[in-house]
């Protein structure tokens, strides 16, 4: 589980097809926190499994699920990423709940720079969009954010100077695709609630008590 708090900024380095999978190297700083063969890390809010490891980078294999359903399939070397390793159960919760499991991809489609930050509107799904409230929590490349105003296909981020320095989305502009998680416990909620009768509806039957 992650956070959505990033870590550190670190580089696609190259990338190689092995039949279905696509092998992804990254450049990462081990100070923060030297990884195992098998450690997650989460790039660009995607959950990641660190197949091999080099002095300064690891290596992750990506299915064609993952490739069809982020961005870090069409990542070329020099590409920067959003990193972060995964929360234990000990660790302050300072973003809100990343599984690091992408549900679409988004799309740039302004930019407006301001002396407080910049503005984005983020072109998003109908799947997204239904999970989305104003004030509510996104992941946006891995980026723990708070929605904006909703427009009928897209959502507003307002981005602080922190938020720009410490993350690849000050570097985002108009036509770029990003990565989008909905909130957890908003999916949770709607699975609830599609699980509860309809309104009017009689309620199934209950088993008869044993004796």
């Amino acid at each position: 589980m992650f956070t959505g708090l990033i870590q550190e900024i670190g580089s696609v380095l190259g990338s190689e097809r092995r039949g279905g999978f696509l092998r992804l190297r990254v450049g990462y700083d081990p100070g923060r926190g030297a990884l195992r063969p098998g450690d997650s890390m989460a790039v660009n809010g995607v959950c990641l499994t660190a197949a091999a490891l080099a002095e300064r980078s690891f290596s992750a294999e990506l299915s064609e699920e993952t490739q069809r359903r982020t961005t870090l399939g069409a990542l070329r070397p020099g590409a920067k990423v959003n990193l972060e390793r995964p929360v234990s159960a000990s660790d302050p919760l300072g973003g809100h709940v990343v599984l690091g499991h992408v549900d679409a991809v988004g799309r740039i489609r302004r930019v407006r720079p301001g002396r407080g930050g910049h503005e984005l509107l983020v072109a998003a799904p109908p799947e997204i969009m239904a999970l989305l409230v104003p004030k509510g929590s996104v992941a946006v490349d891995g980026v723990s954010l708070t929605a904006g105003v909703l427009e009928r296909d897209g959502f507003w981020l307002y981005l602080i100077p922190e938020t720009l320095a410490r993350t690849t989305l000050g570097s985002r502009a108009v036509g770029d695709e990003v990565n989008l998680e909905a909130d957890y416990l908003a999916k949770l909620v709607r699975r609830f609630m599609e699980r509860l009768p309809a309104a009017g509806a009689p309620a199934p039957p209950r088993a008869p008590a044993e004796e």
